[in-house]
């Protein structure tokens, strides 16, 4: 009697750990496939731990595939319980786990052309192919690997012989809808979460670019993803059209994301200390908005107030995108985000650099990113292993800090306390070996603007509940410095201090089109006083945060950033570039103008530095030169960024990525030789 009444939920379950199986077992068969890309480096406990991981993205994509299959096995209505309603949900259920199967095994192969799973940009990728074409190429891979054909064909066979389906017929009505219903209810929740990849608020469902927190080299990410994930997760979402605006080499020639070293570098390996922090807006610092109030504005940071006396900032910077997943490419990695942000791309994938990868592959420094929030939380954890950083710092590792009061120290919501984890910040960067970069990334002015009980109603309110925690972020920086100048590291370091996105803004410069974006972009070394002061002619991006940085220390070695060397850059020759997602539209300052473009040409313009309000619309009456200059670097930045892509891309497949800088290279030195009318030159000393 029991067995009839939980028949449904067992079959159930043993039908989802069939797909389980199968999952793995195409797994198995993609490392076998792709032996000789994973073999150098792969041990037993690597591939064993890969493996592991990937039971959280099949977790997601058997869930996915499997939501009918589950709400029909559980679903209380007596009437259903017939071997022929079971006989067609078998076939349902066979046939739908047996396509996304075969999207596993078809990547087998397809991995080795572009070096990742494959997603749904796959059709963007060959809409122009012709029908013909497509099923030639095909049928030759089919024969080909013809075992991978049959091996579809036996996991066909697998699924249908081994599928259970309930006992039937109902005998007991009210115990069967009362275990159906409790069951059902118990089994929502969980379906949800597993296709979240997460049970946690702080968890944002699981992307491909999570993968990265589970390996060793972007390219491993392959093993631990699944094709049907990759699918559900792109599904939907906006894809790069690669455009052709320009001819290759008057792309590369008009802007190019390659930067050189001059020949005269010499390089100064200072620590570098990179402060992201949640939702902070230019608008919150009082010194840097004398025109608030009639003047009489105080803003909500004095200590950064205080600092800036001493620091080198901008009055005009800007963030890239709008949320904390575009801040952290941009400000860590110099990579804007353009239609979606990149953390949500395929892209994430590949072998990106950034402050800490090149300093820690290249000038033996040490490297760990801070985030206070549950270890993997917003997918920061997988995005810093995959550019560079040796090791990641979060809520797990400051509960396991005796010093420290572990989860009493916790919001209840996101992250530790911004004093609490600063300071834990400091005490493992004392830790390390110099010279040392280092990220943290702030929480408390996250929504839901709490503060700990003991400080509530000790910084101004203002008409934003934000307001009040920025000040107390301020404050706990503040602290954060008063313990690192008594460190031996502080004289030697560089700091950086910016946000990953405004918040929070209400004063009318700051909502327009372009103050949405305005952000802080502050530099600070105590043993350098030639970082000080407020420019206020160079337009900088938090892209241009990564060149900045190593123009600072005097890098001498060729990178790829799609920024600037604010320092070292001519405010004639200072861009900002970022995107606003809700209308398609790019914004491009250069100069005393800034346009905004569609994709395909220039809608509107105006003279940002005069007109704060974008009130006057010059497109038509600004010198057309200079509109068609500027029109002809923006479309240069959003080619050269969708080519270094697929460059990316294909040279992955070949051998993980090691030629992406000599292609960009290579198109670098012709634009280069054809500006200088020969090889060799100075001009090609970094791009923009």
């Amino acid at each position: 009697m029991k067995k009839e009444l939980f028949s449904n939920v067992l079959s159930l379950v043993w039908n989802l750990l069939l797909v389980y199986v199968c999952y793995t077992l195409s797994r198995l068969v993609f490392l076998c496939v792709n032996w000789d890309t994973f073999s150098e480096h792969l041990t037993f406990g690597y591939a064993m731990s890969l493996f592991g991981a990937g039971i959280i993205f099949d977790t997601t994509a058997i869930l996915y595939s499997n939501a009918l299959f589950i709400l029909l096995f559980l679903f209380p209505l007596h009437w259903k319980e017939t071997p022929v309603f079971y006989k067609i949900v078998r076939w349902v259920f066979t046939s739908v786990n047996t396509f996304f199967l075969i999207t596993n095994l078809i990547d087998c192969v397809y991995f080795r052309f572009t070096g990742r799973r494959t997603t749904m940009t796959v059709l963007q990728e060959f809409r122009n192919e012709g029908d013909g074409k497509l099923t030639s190429i095909f049928l030759d891979e089919f024969a080909t690997y013809w075992y991978l054909v049959l091996l579809a064909a036996v996991l066909f066979y697998v699924i249908y012989k081994l599928y259970r389906s309930p006992k039937v017929p109902v005998k007991q009505k009210m115990p069967y809808y009362v275990v159906q219903l409790v069951t059902l209810l118990i089994a929502i929740p969980f379906t949800v979460f597993g296709m979240r990849g997460g049970m946690t608020t702080a968890t944002r469902p699981i992307t491909l670019s999570n993968a990265n927190q589970y390996v060793e080299r972007p390219l491993d990410a392959g093993l631990v993803l699944n094709t049907p994930f990759s699918l559900f997760r792109t599904l939907g979402k906006a894809t790069f059209v690669i455009p052709d605006y320009l001819p290759e080499a008057e792309a590369v020639a008009a802007y190019s994301p390659v930067h050189f070293p001059a020949d005269s570098t010499a390089f100064r390996p200072m620590n570098v200390v990179v402060i992201i922090w949640e939702g902070f807006s230019k608008q919150h610092v009082g010194s840097l908005n004398p025109q608030l109030e009639n003047g009489a504005y105080k803003g909500y940071t004095p200590f950064i107030d205080s600092l800036l006396a001493k620091s080198l900032t901008f009055q005009y910077s800007y963030s890239n995108g709008r949320k904390s997943i575009d801040g952290m490419p941009s400000v860590l990695s110099s990579i804007p985000s353009f239609v979606e942000p990149f953390f949500l791309t395929p892209s994430a994938l590949n072998d990106v650099s950034s402050i800490a990868g090149e300093l820690t592959k290249n000038k033996g420094y040490s490297s760990a990113f801070f985030h206070g929030a549950m270890n993997g939380s917003m997918g920061f954890q997988a995005f810093a292993r995959s550019v560079g950083f040796q090791k990641y710092f979060g809520r797990t590792e400051y509960n396991e800090d005796p010093n420290y009061n572990g989860d009493a120290d916790f919001d209840g919501t996101w992250a530790i306390w911004d004093e609490e984890f600063l300071q834990f910040y400091c005490d493992r960067m004392s830790e390390m070996k110099e010279p040392f970069v280092t990220s943290v990334f702030t929480a408390t002015s996250h929504g839901p603007f709490d503060l700990p009980e003991r400080y509530k109603g000790k910084f101004p309110t203002g008409d934003d509940p934000l307001f009040e925690t920025v000040a107390y972020s301020d404050y706990a920086i503040q602290r954060f410095f008063e313990k690192a100048e008594k460190q031996p590291w502080f004289e030697n370091t560089l700091f950086v201090i910016t946000a990953d996105h405004t918040s929070g803004n209400c004063y009318p410069e700051y909502v327009t089109d372009l103050g949405y974006y305005n952000v802080p972009v502050i530099f600070y070394a105590p043993g350098l006083p030639e970082l000080k002061g407020l420019d206020k002619e160079k337009i900088v991006d938090q892209i241009d945060i990564m060149p900045t940085v190593l123009g600072i220390l005097g890098y001498d070695r060729p990178y790829v950033g799609f920024g600037q060397d604010a320092f070292h850059t001519p405010a004639s020759e200072k861009f900002a570039v970022n995107y606003l997602p809700s209308s398609g539209i790019y914004q491009f300052l250069k100069g005393d103008y800034l346009i905004q473009f569609d994709g395909e040409k220039v809608i509107h313009a105006y003279r940002f530095r005069t007109d704060v309000l974008m009130k006057d619309d010059v497109k038509d009456s600004m010198p057309q030169e200079v509109r068609k200059e500027m029109e002809t670097q923006l479309k240069s930045i959003i080619q050269q960024y969708n080519a270094a892509d697929e460059q990316v891309r294909r040279s992955i497949g070949r051998d993980a990525g090691g030629r992406r800088y000599h292609r960009l290279q290579r198109g670098r030195d012709r634009a280069c030789d054809e500006r200088l009318g020969g090889p060799g030159g100075t001009g090609c000393r970094q791009s923009g």
